[in-house]
């Protein structure tokens, strides 16, 4: 199963092994989302790259976990979602320009988009997404993304490979039968310098910290909280 561009692509030998392993580590970042929901007395929150596809565990496993009577839960993504447990949802792609309309009924106090950003394409398009989360923010923002530089990639299960020059790692994809993840429009993993050189861009609008989820004692996930500015 596949899930293009503002979502994880699973491949057909998806791995329940570490399909585990993700979800534990999901339950981590659930705990700081929590604690975040407290401390800024969170009303609504938008997840941002939701899936429609529901066949794992781990499928929009964050999301669902923050999910509480007090709070208006929202949806963008380029896919047409049909679950019932948000209260608004736009079918929009994160890179394209949001309208002031839109800007108006879905900005959030707490924006979340989990595993999506190493999914839209091209730096630039990487960059816009950064952009267009500041502008939904009303208050805080968290980006989780997947460490280019974990040993082993969760998208195919392979060790190492994706540590080498990024077309090689796309040529070896290709070669071995992963034609979708070979692509730069489907993945294009983030280490955690590449991370800070995007945020840069944005030092005068938000202050923001990057921390990290590690498993066995090495960074697994890149997590940047981002705060607007007072």
């Amino acid at each position: 199963m596949k899930l293009i561009n503002n979502r994880s692509i699973y491949v057909k030998n998806h791995n329940t092994f570490i399909e585990n392993i993700i979800i534990k580590k999901r339950l981590e970042i659930v705990k700081i989302l929590n604690n975040y929901i407290k401390k800024y007395k969170v009303k609504d929150i938008l997840d941002v790259g939701t899936t429609e596809d529901e066949n794992f565990k781990s499928s929009n496993f964050i999301i669902k976990k923050l999910k509480n009577k007090n709070n208006i839960l929202k949806s963008i993504s380029n896919q047409n979602i049909k679950l019932k447990i948000f209260d608004y949802k736009l079918k929009h792609s994160i890179t394209k320009n949001l309208n002031k309309k839109k800007i108006m009924k879905m900005s959030s106090d707490l924006i979340v988009s989990n595993a999506t950003i190493e999914h839209v394409g091209s730096r630039k398009n990487q960059i816009q997404m950064i952009k267009n989360i500041i502008k939904l923010t009303k208050k805080v923002f968290i980006i989780i993304t997947p460490n280019r530089h974990y040993p082993i990639d969760f998208h195919s299960k392979i060790p190492l490979i994706h540590w080498l020059p990024k077309k090689i790692h796309r040529w070896i994809l290709g070669q071995i039968g992963m034609k979708d993840l070979s692509k730069e429009k489907n993945l294009n993993l983030l280490s955690i310098k590449d991370i800070e050189t995007m945020m840069r861009l944005f030092n005068k609008n938000i202050d923001y910290k990057i921390s990290y989820i590690k498993l066995l004692m090495i960074p697994s996930n890149i997590i940047i909280f981002g705060k607007k500015k007072d």
